[in-house]
């Protein structure tokens, strides 16, 4: 079940039928990314029910204590330390990577363990620590697969519509290098100065084949796809979104049409195994609507952690040393964690990755555009 705030004393079980609490990091309220929030909340909670339906942690419920993140770093450390005061063994979620940077430092230096679940930033420890493990890929991994995608495509010479952020600035970063080998390029586009119309004339004048969206959702990415598709000038240029914009059903509602053949990336296989099937249908029903990857994400979080806590227990030193040792079966194939040189945290290396767009024929479909 997920429980609501509590107010300080709550929380500090210690009985043998006690609930055994996980702490919760989710965007649930803006700025924070709504959509991604529910659905990975919503596949947090699946997982919750499933463990607790199958006799919990050692006949003990499992408790996922939730707090909103709303895309904030710093009300998301204020909500790791309360979490680690209401004695939870170990932290989930979060969506946005600067947001779980700052809910990684302070698990760190508290001594709380953490699964990240989609926070993708190289850079999410600032230190090597032995308290974090994350399950989705890299940025570095999943965006130079993107990048091999626009070139296979024809697409050396890009242009991105950015705003300002460690999280873009690495992935212009990670673009441009790997273009770059190439003998391509990369055209920033500063959106905190130009409106969209402003941007279509300066991408009318760069050159460029392909214009990546890295930008928030739904401002200023909706305004800036309806603008590059009603500029005549801009007819043949391919609007890409490496951040996955396109994979929640907002971007369909609200663009339709215009927000088909937008290439993105997720974090799922082609083909669902009979457990990744399974979790598909029950979060489908509790969503109403397809889930995205971030869903079947925040399922496999709570899998691994409850397959943690059956093994080594709740002691939080026992929990991060385990890390090395996950074997777990998810949604997505199955789950084991290593150092990955240049990334500071145990990585799941790697789920698979996919280059994927809305169908113009049927924006309600995907297709697989690569994987990787």
């Amino acid at each position: 079940m997920t429980t609501p705030p509590t107010t300080s004393g709550a929380g500090q079980f210690d009985g043998p039928s006690s609930p055994v609490r996980i702490g919760a990091l989710v965007p649930l309220s803006r700025p924070g990314w709504v959509g991604a929030g529910r659905h990975l909340l919503a596949g947090l909670e699946l997982a919750v029910r499933e463990v607790n339906d199958g006799g919990g942690i050692s006949g003990r419920p499992l408790d996922l204590v939730v707090r909103d993140t709303a895309a904030d770093p710093e009300k998301a450390a204020a909500a790791v330390d309360e979490l680690a005061g209401l004695g939870v063994a170990a932290l989930a979620g979060e969506y946005h990577s600067v947001v779980a940077r700052a809910a990684a430092a302070r698990a760190d230096a508290l001594g709380l363990p953490y699964l990240c679940s989609s926070a993708v930033l190289d850079a999410l420890a600032e230190q090597p620590t032995p308290w974090v493990a994350r399950l989705c890929p890299a940025q570095s991994h999943g965006w130079r697969i993107y990048a091999d995608f626009l070139l296979g495509a024809g697409h050396r010479h890009v242009a991105v519509a950015t705003q300002p952020s460690v999280y873009w600035a690495s992935g212009v970063r990670i673009l441009r290098e790997h273009l770059g080998a190439q003998g391509g390029g990369v055209v920033e586009l500063e959106m905190g100065a130009l409106s969209p119309e402003a941007m279509c004339d300066e991408l009318a004048d760069s050159g460029a084949t392909a214009l990546l969206l890295l930008v928030g959702h739904p401002e200023p990415a909706v305004p800036v796809v309806r603008a590059v598709r009603a500029d005549q000038r801009l007819t043949g240029v391919l609007i890409g979104a490496p951040a996955g914009q396109p994979e929640f059903a907002e971007w369909a509602e609200l663009l339709g049409g215009d927000g088909a053949a937008i290439p993105f990336l997720r974090y799922l296989p082609e083909r669902l195994d009979s457990l990744g099937t399974r979790v598909e249908s029950a979060l489908r029903e509790q969503l109403g609507q397809a889930p995205s990857f971030v869903a079947f994400e925040g399922y496999d979080t709570v899998t691994v952690l409850a397959e943690v806590l059956r093994a080594h227990g709740t002691d939080r030193a026992r929990i991060a040393e385990a890390w090395p040792g996950v074997a777990v079966e998810g949604t997505r194939g199955k789950i084991r964690f290593s150092r990955v040189p240049g990334i500071d945290l145990w990585q799941w290396a790697w789920p698979p990755v996919q280059v994927v767009d809305r169908d113009p024929a049927d924006p309600g479909r995907f297709r697989v555009l690569r994987t990787g």
